[in-house]
């Protein structure tokens, strides 16, 4: 049975193609079969059995596991829920991806484990979990000073330029949000989650979707009301990300009243008026660089403008970041639409602590309706050229 699920993961490692498959075979073939291939035995033991203590969160995926390995190696194990419906596809979909990437910006993944029904993946430990937990549950409080937030904006930005531009094809991530930015022993940012991600393989620039997965407050309105996709959908969950890391706050907090309530709405309104570092996290005691944070607020209203086309893509974004020459123009005016459940069915596809994501299987009336008649002017600019899905894509 294991050497059948060898040889079968093999194939997918070959149908993957590159260097990186090959060397994978031999290191398997050199270490009797075990390569990237896990047993479910060690995985037990490194986590005690999957021991409550040892669980460092839950998703819509299953549970992830700290574990240590008995060459002292911690790990970290992301369990398939059984009776998820999604999983077995973002499953097979996460573990072609990762082993064609590699990046200081994204997370590792070491290797999986098949058992039955039961599928594993195997990734490096980072001990500092989410960014989500430094910025939103103040575990560590004053741990993330300016520099790291500055370091940790740029590290994404790297992270999703490599993804859009120089991986050895387009990957477009579709679920950029706090609970997927992990972070290592010196706090540098690595992307993970990648069971929701999509391949562009050409030189499309937008497709058609009938299957929108993500999470809300993140998403980009023409992807979330018509099923455009593209790079610009990551873009615009980063920039969501930036005013999350510079505010210190959530992008949906009912809790601090209507016109607070949306991050992204608050922002654009202070923006407006002259005031948006009055958006700087308090707890940042006013310790900060404010050209670095205004540059932050600007970007992040830039990469949510309503209108795809004026959206600067990451390649652009890395330089406004990295220079200190670079002109940034003025924002126009976001994309607020489509961001919160409105109407939309929950099946918690997102992997973070109390985030809420979706999936739809089909388009209800309404959204066939908008498509077609082009309401809320959400979409202003798009190809109407849908490019050739890869056979990874998931959601046809």
């Amino acid at each position: 049975m294991v050497r059948r699920l060898f040889s079968g993961l093999m194939a997918l490692l070959k149908m993957c193609g590159g260097q990186a498959a090959s060397r994978k075979e031999e290191s398997a073939k050199d270490d009797g079969d075990r390569g990237i291939i896990f047993d479910l035995q060690e995985l037990e033991t490194a986590t005690d059995f999957f021991s409550e203590k040892n669980r460092l969160g839950t998703g819509g995926f299953g549970p992830v596991y700290k574990g240590l390995m008995t060459n002292g190696e911690e790990i970290a194990v992301k369990k398939l829920s059984v009776n998820s419906r999604q999983g077995s596809r973002e499953f097979t979909n996460e573990v072609k991806l990762l082993l064609r990437i590699q990046h200081k910006n994204l997370v590792s993944l070491l290797g999986c484990c098949f058992h039955g029904p039961e599928k594993m993946l195997v990734y490096e430990y980072l001990p500092n979990r989410s960014l989500d937990y430094f910025l939103f549950d103040k575990i560590k409080p004053g741990s993330l000073d300016w520099h790291h937030r500055w370091r940790i904006i740029i590290g994404v930005a790297r992270g999703l330029l490599y993804l859009h531009e120089e991986a050895p094809i387009r990957i477009i991530h579709r679920d950029i949000k706090a609970s997927n930015i992990l972070l290592d022993n010196d706090l540098n940012p690595k992307i993970s989650d990648f069971g929701l991600a999509r391949l562009f393989p050409g030189d499309g620039t937008h497709t058609n979707t009938f299957k929108i997965s993500g999470t809300y407050g993140y998403m980009a309105p023409e992807y979330a009301l018509h099923g455009l996709l593209s790079v610009k959908s990551d873009v615009f969950s980063y920039g969501v990300l930036v005013l999350e890391i510079v505010s210190g706050r959530k992008n949906q907090n009912t809790h601090l009243g209507p016109e607070m309530a949306d991050l992204l709405h608050y922002a654009w309104k202070m923006y407006q008026e002259g005031k948006i570092l009055e958006l700087v996290d308090q707890s940042l005691a006013g310790v900060y660089n404010r050209d670095e944070a205004a540059t932050c607020f600007l970007i992040g209203l830039l990469c949510c403008q309503q209108i795809t086309s004026n959206r600067p893509d990451m390649n652009t974004v890395h330089q406004m970041l990295s220079s200190d020459s670079f002109d940034l123009p003025k924002p126009g005016r976001p994309g607020f639409q489509g961001r919160r459940e409105d109407g939309y069915t929950s099946t918690g596809t997102g992997t973070g602590a109390g985030s809420r994501s979706f999936g739809l299987g089909g388009e209800p009336n309404s959204f066939k309706n908008r498509r077609s008649s082009g309401q809320n002017g959400l979409v202003e600019e798009h190809s109407r050229t849908s490019i050739s899905m890869s056979s990874f894509a998931e959601g046809r």
